[in-house]
């Protein structure tokens, strides 16, 4: 992994996961493209792994491409055609990867949130932000379309607003988004609340946690497949002993110590 784009440190079962080019708040080049990708590989092989916290570091969390960089050659010969992780290219996966992860992504965001750092957001399962935090969707004022993931992953977003967003990129600030579904909640320290949020989530067992977000992965589909599937994810619950670990330790009020999947 590129040390300098992206850092990762565990504990208890928390992976807290920072873009880390601060001065540049946290702009996209080709390092951090390889950067976000192998973290993502790198997390998804993990069975100690139970929830992901991503942030950036410094006064923003993510500007978006390095237009800079890409004016000098640095992203030529990206490659978009090419499938490199299962349905995603390379730049889609720096945010559909996240969603793809078998435990919970929670986003903690700040500062600025402009362009592809819009649809790395949009990868976690929950994102929280600053109340002063600003939002850009801005590819159509450069003379392109998000494209890497947002269309797959703005689902539950009010469409009409994102539409404008989109269409004239313009800014728009953290009550407007909260408003259109595009954050979760406003908190005074997003990584804090977050980091807390993460914790409790990771005292929880790891197979229905794991459990619980392959069905939503799976909501959208017919009802037949969707009913099916919660007999079948319950089922093998039911079965494990996480659960049987899980209902002894309500039954004796103790906390319970779960194994790691």
């Amino acid at each position: 992994m590129v040390q300098d784009r992206v850092t990762i440190e565990m504990t208890d079962g928390v992976a807290d996961v920072r873009l880390a080019r601060g001065e540049k708040l946290n702009a996209i080049d080709r390092a951090m493209f390889d950067a976000l990708a192998e973290a993502i590989d790198a997390l998804a092989v993990r069975a100690d792994l139970r929830v992901v916290v991503l942030s950036g570091e410094g006064d923003g969390f993510c500007s978006g491409l390095d237009m800079a960089a890409m004016a000098g050659g640095d992203l030529a010969g990206l490659d978009l055609s090419t499938r490199a992780h299962g349905p995603a290219n390379l730049v889609q996966q720096v945010a559909w990867g996240w969603r793809t992860l078998p435990v919970p992504v929670i986003a903690a965001v700040h500062g600025v949130v402009f362009g592809g750092g819009t649809q790395i957001m949009a990868g976690a399962d929950i994102r929280l932000a600053h109340p002063a935090t600003r939002f850009a969707i801005r590819e159509v004022h450069w003379g392109i379309v998000p494209d890497m993931g947002g269309f797959a992953l703005w689902h539950g977003i009010r469409e009409d607003v994102l539409r404008e967003w989109v269409y004239i990129a313009r800014e728009f600030d953290a009550a407007e988004a909260q408003a259109a579904g595009f954050v979760t909640r406003l908190v005074e320290d997003p990584r804090a609340e977050a980091l807390a949020l993460a914790a409790k989530i990771a005292e929880r067992s790891p197979d229905a946690v794991r459990s619980a977000k392959r069905l939503f992965g799976a909501m959208g589909s017919a009802p037949e497949e969707m009913l099916a599937m919660e007999s079948a994810e319950q089922v093998a619950l039911m079965q494990g002993a996480n659960h049987r670990e899980a209902v002894r330790a309500n039954m004796e009020r103790r906390r319970p110590v779960f194994r790691d999947v």
